[in-house]
């Protein structure tokens, strides 16, 4: 009887140390869970991960890609100004042009039975008639007042550079021989008129 009162009774306290302890240790657990503090978290760069990434420099241009491309600009831009076409019309175009102005001032002598003449200087060429009392200038159709393209050069053979080229058609289409030779740069184009009127283009 005292036998089975012992074991009763360790049974019993074994029982309360157990539950004793398995309700210590869901204390132990939800006071871990619920009152411990939050694990501190490092930052990028006590961790050495985001430390390259903050310091790291960009990527820039050396001296020598920065000279490469300055001059790749400029051979562009010389390639667009070569490509791009002088406005001007070219010197021998300017002499057939001057050379037709000739001719159609020697018909417009023969047509109106009145001398014709075409004065040509550095800066153009004009023509004028006479009626027989005094020159007039001649401004109706192709008569007008011409100016030479620019740096083009007109220079009368046979007489100072500074003096005008004065070549006069009579009623009868004859003149006194002339050259003017236009140039400019290395093409040089030369415009005579021969004494009876004729007019050519050499060059």
């Amino acid at each position: 009887m005292c036998i089975r009162d012992r074991g009763g009774g360790e049974n019993r306290q074994g029982q309360k140390r157990g539950a004793g302890g398995v309700a210590a240790s869901h204390a132990s657990g939800l006071h871990t869970a619920e009152g411990a503090p939050p694990s501190p978290t490092l930052p990028p760069s006590a961790n050495g991960k985001g430390a390259g990434r903050l310091h790291r420099s960009r990527p820039g241009f050396t001296l020598v890609e920065l000279l490469m491309v300055v001059a790749i600009m400029g051979l562009a831009a010389s390639a667009v100004v070569l490509a791009v076409p002088d406005p001007r019309p070219p010197v021998g175009d300017e002499a057939e042009r001057f050379a037709a102005r000739l001719v159609r001032a020697r018909e417009e002598a023969l047509l109106t039975n009145r001398a014709v003449a075409v004065e040509a200087t550095a800066e153009g060429y004009a023509f004028s008639s006479f009626d027989g009392v005094q020159w007039s200038p001649l401004t109706d159709g192709p008569f007008g007042e011409e100016r030479w393209a620019e740096d083009t050069a007109a220079r009368p053979e046979g007489q100072p550079a500074e003096a005008p080229l004065r070549v006069v058609f009579d009623p009868t289409g004859v003149a006194d021989a002339a050259r003017l030779t236009l140039s400019r740069g290395p093409r040089a184009v030369t415009v005579a008129v021969d004494a009876a009127g004729e007019v050519r283009v050499d060059g």
